[in-house]
């Protein structure tokens, strides 16, 4: 979303941005090592790139690699302050609602922490150190106080002709893709994107493509699509291309927890709207208790759209990945 009248305001954010990473570009020490190596999943805009279903899709590919892969994250939205191991089974509001899906999704374990080096730290004091492990970190490319052997920046069109904040998503300029060590487009954008990247990238700077779908159950006839994403638009859209009309949609803002006065306005819309079932993410689904969809039931079925991110050719990814991981062993101390 264009935020032209802030246009002036892009310098200053831009020279925010250079001098925050000038600073570790000058001195890789200002980064904090931990003992295994860190693979970052980041894009350079903000929310709703996809950047938790690529995580998702690492898990089994790294698992394939001989890896055992972690989770850190921040916890975007959880009202803890505390360095915690997320619990598949708690609520969203104690970890965030990105971690808690990740947790309950892949298996892996899920770390939260404001600066990700303790959520980290706590991982190898907590997990078999006797394996082949590696730490994912969800939205880390921003991150850089904690040093990474990988950084895998998912780009897309909209990216490419975006501008920085304030007036744009872009939180850092397209040349920040020189630290790229692997660039992630989606199946669909991968044509167009060639030119683009073939000046952005480093050279030898590896491409993954990846092929993104919507798994959406049996659907009532009249649906009321609701979500808190960072670009709900996406997400009606994908419904639409599976042919799935919406009675009546609603969003709020990213990451929102929802309240009993939010099931109440939704329940009043869909009775005078007509609606006799919902549908909704699995990050929202993530944050609605048991008490809330059974509220929610009382107008249809709750149907929980799952949006999945899969590699073109994984076994690509997975040579990469050994290879990568393998080169960063290599540079590190004997003994770490």
């Amino acid at each position: 979303m264009k935020r032209p009248w802030f246009y002036p305001f892009v310098p200053f954010y831009a020279a925010a941005a250079a001098w925050k990473n000038g600073r570790f570009d000058r001195d890789a020490s200002a980064a904090t090592e931990l003992k295994w190596p860190v693979l970052s999943v980041g894009s350079l805009s903000i929310g709703g790139a996809g950047k938790t279903p690529l995580v998702t899709a690492l898990v089994p590919l790294l698992r394939d690699a001989g890896f055992m892969p972690d989770i850190l994250s921040r916890g975007y939205g959880r009202t803890t302050k505390e360095t915690l191991r997320v619990d598949p089974q708690g609520q969203a509001i104690d970890f965030g609602d990105e971690p808690l899906m990740l947790a309950r999704t892949t298996g892996a374990p899920v770390y939260v922490a404001a600066e990700r080096v303790r959520a980290g730290r706590l991982a190898e004091i907590q997990l078999d150190a006797w394996q082949q492990h590696v730490h994912l970190l969800d939205d880390g490319f921003q991150h850089r106080q904690l040093a990474r052997a990988l950084d895998v920046v998912l780009f897309t069109h909209e990216d490419a002709y975006d501008h920085m904040l304030p007036a744009g998503n872009l939180r850092e300029p397209l040349q920040s893709l020189r630290r790229a060590n692997v660039i992630a487009v989606r199946e669909e954008e991968a044509t167009e994107l060639e030119d683009v990247l073939s000046r952005l990238a480093r050279p030898g700077t590896k491409v993954w493509t990846i092929r993104r779908t919507l798994r959406v159950p049996a659907a009532s006839s009249k649906p009321f699509a609701f979500c808190a994403l960072a670009r709900p638009w996406h997400f009606f859209a994908q419904l639409r291309m599976q042919n799935i009309t919406a009675n009546h949609t609603m969003t709020f803002r990213d990451h929102h927890h929802y309240s009993q006065k939010d099931i109440e306005k939704l329940l009043r819309i869909a009775k005078s709207s007509g609606a006799n079932g919902w549908i909704t993410t699995m990050k929202d689904a993530v944050k609605l208790p048991a008490a809330m969809l059974h509220q929610l039931q009382q107008i249809g079925p709750v149907s929980v759209a799952d949006l999945r991110t899969e590699f073109v050719d994984r076994e690509i990814v997975i040579r990469d990945l050994k290879q990568m991981l393998a080169r960063w062993q290599e540079k590190m101390p004997s003994g770490q």
